[in-house]
């Protein structure tokens, strides 16, 4: 499958790690190559407004890692959304994720060098990208932690990590948010994203018209194939005559 080429009629829903920036072994490490923010904020304004970051990481890190880019997003999978106009919508931090479940938790980092805790703001992050072979117990430790039938708390898989993670938020919910909110309706949507997290959020986009790009079958696993036609669809909306009005 070939990405398809930009328009004006065209949103953009773009997940942040595996698909805009190169997965690195830890998530302070990621980088930001240099000329992104500014390609994604011309995107923007390209399109209208209609282009979102729809991402695990929390809203506060997406504004730190793309400044001076400020995005509309969402952020922990939903947990939080910043709409166009800076509103932002987001699930109050209680409850908060037990405090027996972060010494669990932490006693089990501190056994297994490699494995690493990433706070959120709504829940947290197990990672083992530096540890794979502690993979199998990292999700036994987090099963039995927190049941399936929790009201409150589900578990997230995602690429070498899990998280625990508020019931009832999505990526595909956040797409369905925005896409009921000018810029975004009436138009026909493209969510780009890498793991299993995303298929929500590609069901979505399916559901308005849309389609949904998976990093590793479209681009060959590679973001910076991604950013590439990132680039290539900048040009070409530069060279299309603005639509009045809203997306087509």
């Amino acid at each position: 499958m070939s990405p398809p080429d930009l328009d004006r009629g065209h949103a953009l829903f773009l997940d942040l790690d595996g698909t805009l920036l190169e997965i690195a072994a830890t998530p302070e490490a990621v980088a930001v190559p240099p000329g992104l923010p500014h390609l994604l904020q011309a995107l923007q304004a390209q399109l209208g407004g209609a282009l979102a970051i729809v991402t695990g990481r929390s809203i506060g890190v997406v504004d730190d890692l793309l400044n001076p880019f400020v995005a509309v997003a969402a952020g922990e999978h939903g947990a939080s959304v910043r709409f166009p106009g800076g509103a932002v919508q987001a699930l109050p931090q209680d409850p908060v994720v037990p405090a027996a479940w972060r010494e669990a938790l932490s006693a089990a980092a501190d056994r297994w060098p490699g494995v690493l805790i990433e706070p959120k703001p709504h829940g947290l992050g197990v990672h083992f990208r530096l540890v794979p072979e502690r993979g199998e117990a990292v999700w036994a430790l987090v099963r039995g932690l927190v049941p399936p039938d929790h009201p409150s708390f589900r578990l997230i898989p995602a690429r070498e990590a899990v998280e625990i993670g508020p019931r009832g938020v999505s990526k595909g919910l956040a797409v369905r948010q925005f896409m009921a909110r000018s810029p975004f309706t009436g138009r026909r949507p493209i969510f780009v994203g890498d793991d299993v997290t995303d298929e929500a959020g590609m069901e979505a986009a399916r559901s308005h018209g849309g389609i949904g790009l998976r990093v590793a079958e479209v681009f060959g696993g590679e973001p910076a194939a991604v950013r590439a036609w990132l680039r290539h669809g900048l040009a070409l909306l530069e060279r299309q005559v603005p639509a009045s009005g809203a997306g087509r």
